[in-house]
């Protein structure tokens, strides 16, 4: 890299610097932009897995029914050892490898109903195809507590994460994994119940869910979504005897 170069890329990110001559200045802010721009598509290269957990930040949503999704991610982020700290896209993120595959984790920090602002900041600058490398982990009040199910796409269900997600992209078709939070009892408001904490009983089950979300996750990266499908939908973590 010539030194001229090296100027612009060092000192022409973003920042304006004194120059003589205004065509150099120029100069710089456009090949600070080709490099930047470079760097974007060589961290693009080869397939790159976007895996959004959904929820709600601050403590007072830690461990609710609603924020399953932040606890699915927060797992696969222990055991692959891959740190959530950076905060871009209205989201904190991780960037690491699943299976082989490069993933970037994803906890939107937009709050539940506007997930889709930031999933779609993140599809934008990845140019990911979303039919393929996109996988959401929501709750689900219909399924029960210790059930998952895998969709390769589809409508909202209800859900507004997913409902504001499908409004950002345009469409529906990105694969999903829904995660049973159990269904709201009948004398309670369903704000009340998602936003509600599980039980110490049901935590335990839960818990066990949210591996079984992880390990599909490694399925439909390693085999595909269609495999996923057929090894988990119809499985569920034995809740016998729940308090």
């Amino acid at each position: 890299m010539s030194f001229f170069r090296f100027f612009c890329h060092a000192f022409g990110n973003g920042l304006f610097f004194a120059a003589k001559d205004e065509r150099i200045e120029n100069r710089c802010k456009i090949y600070s932009v080709r490099v930047r721009g470079f760097y974007t598509r060589a961290e693009k290269a080869g397939k790159m897995y976007i895996i959004v957990g959904l929820g709600n930040p601050g403590k007072q949503y830690e461990n609710t029914r609603h924020n399953i999704g932040f606890d699915v991610v927060d797992e696969l982020a222990g055991q692959e050892g891959t740190s959530l700290l950076e905060k871009k896209h209205r989201a904190v993120i991780g960037k690491g490898s699943v299976e082989g595959q490069k993933c970037i984790l994803v906890k939107p920090q937009t709050f539940m109903n506007l997930s889709g602002e930031s999933v779609r900041m993140l599809t934008d600058y990845y140019k990911i195809d979303e039919t393929k490398e996109l996988i959401v982990i929501s709750d689900d009040v219909s399924l029960d507590i210790g059930q998952i199910r895998i969709r390769k796409k589809g409508s909202a269900g209800g859900h507004n994460g997913l409902k504001n997600i499908i409004a950002n992209l345009g469409h529906e078709d990105f694969m999903r994994i829904k995660v049973g939070v159990g269904h709201k009892p009948q004398d309670h408001d369903l704000v009340d119940h998602v936003l509600g904490h599980f039980t110490k009983g049901e935590r335990a089950v839960v818990d066990q869910a949210v591996d079984m979300a992880v390990e599909a996750i490694r399925v439909i990266i390693a085999r595909g979504v269609d495999a996923a499908m057929n090894d988990f939908n119809g499985r569920i973590v034995p809740a016998d005897g729940i308090e």
